[in-house]
């Protein structure tokens, strides 16, 4: 076991957590952080998707030790914690969620791509969310939600 010390959401924490743990387990199982999703436990769906240092990384393949020193965001630091983010409310404006279980994953690789790429194109949004699989909305719907915070609705 050893103690990390890792900064998530914004704010400074320890968990113990055994050397080989992976970032999905030690946010979903040790600091009760679940918005990130288990799937495909490959790399290939992406509901496990956070941010490191601002890039979407896939949580399930990652050691939680590599992340120390490291800022990481999950969808519960998007907003306030009382209000939702503009991305999170364009995405139920434009019908961009529906059983909601690559929601959290779509939202953290989108606000990566928007940090990099504050107006991308359909092909851009299409390149930065690859990776990350829906199985409801048939894409439209989530690459309208992130084209029009790109157009600064």
């Amino acid at each position: 076991m050893a103690l990390l010390e890792l900064t998530v959401n914004g704010e400074e924490t320890k968990v113990e957590a055994p050397d080989t743990a992976l970032l999905l387990d030690v946010l979903r199982e040790r600091l009760a952080l679940t918005g990130a999703k288990r799937g495909c436990e490959t790399s290939h769906c992406g509901c496990c998707t956070v941010r490191v240092d601002g890039m979407a990384v896939h949580s399930c393949v990652v050691l939680a030790a590599r992340c120390e020193g490291k800022e990481i965001t999950t969808v519960e630091g998007c907003g306030d914690g009382m209000e939702l983010d503009r991305l999170q409310r364009l995405f139920l404006r434009y019908g961009a969620v529906q059983c909601g279980y690559c929601s959290p994953g779509m939202l953290m690789a989108a606000q990566a791509l928007l940090d990099q790429n504050p107006t991308p194109t359909l092909d851009e949004v299409k390149k930065g969310l690859d990776g990350n699989l829906c199985r409801c909305t048939g894409y439209t719907a989530i690459f309208d939600a992130v084209l029009a915070y790109g157009r600064g609705e």
